[in-house]
């Protein structure tokens, strides 16, 4: 079966493609959530394996939606969009993540921008929602570009390079 097409986008770098996950991405995906920086920003542990990034996406989940930014044929970024369910139909947790290298060049807004017009146009989702390390300023910064607020602080969230660190939960409602 051949893949879908791809065009380029109009913001970001020259040349980034936003386009779904394949199983092909494996291996470009493990080096992605091995760098320090990516990682930082993430609840992954260090060392994640190819098998293991094999499993994750041979799960799938169908009411997720995963993508990733690519320039060159290297995976430059990547975000997923989890849909909840029953009650909470109209909510979709999101989580993302942008190259060490590509930082502050718009692949973050791209992705971000893509995800929400999936949820706003497709999906009718009503509210996205995330969790941000309190010391991730571009990100926070990024995420109310994109009309997310801070709705509170969750102390001692997780633990991270030797330390119990706090994270923002972050919220985006659509009128």
């Amino acid at each position: 079966m051949s893949e879908p097409p791809v065009k380029p986008i109009s913001k970001g770098p020259q040349g980034l493609l936003i386009r779904a996950v394949r199983p092909s991405d494996a291996e470009g995906l493990t080096t992605l959530v091995n760098l320090p920086g990516f990682r930082a920003g993430t609840l992954r542990p260090p060392y994640q394996s190819i098998e293991e990034t094999r499993r994750h996406l041979d799960s799938g989940n169908a009411d997720a939606m995963r993508l990733v930014a690519v320039i060159d044929e290297i995976i430059v970024g990547d975000i997923g969009m989890t849909r909840y369910r029953g009650r909470r139909n109209h909510v979709a947790g999101i989580g993302m993540g942008v190259h060490d290298d590509f930082t502050g060049r718009g692949t973050g807004s791209a992705l971000l921008a893509a995800v929400i017009d999936a949820a706003d146009n497709w999906l009718n989702i009503r509210r996205l929602e995330l969790t941000v390390f309190t010391d991730n300023e571009p990100a926070i910064a990024l995420y109310g570009k994109f009309g997310f607020e801070t709705e509170g602080t969750l102390r001692a969230y997780a633990f991270r390079a030797g330390h119990y660190v706090d994270t923002h939960a972050m919220a985006r409602l659509r009128d």
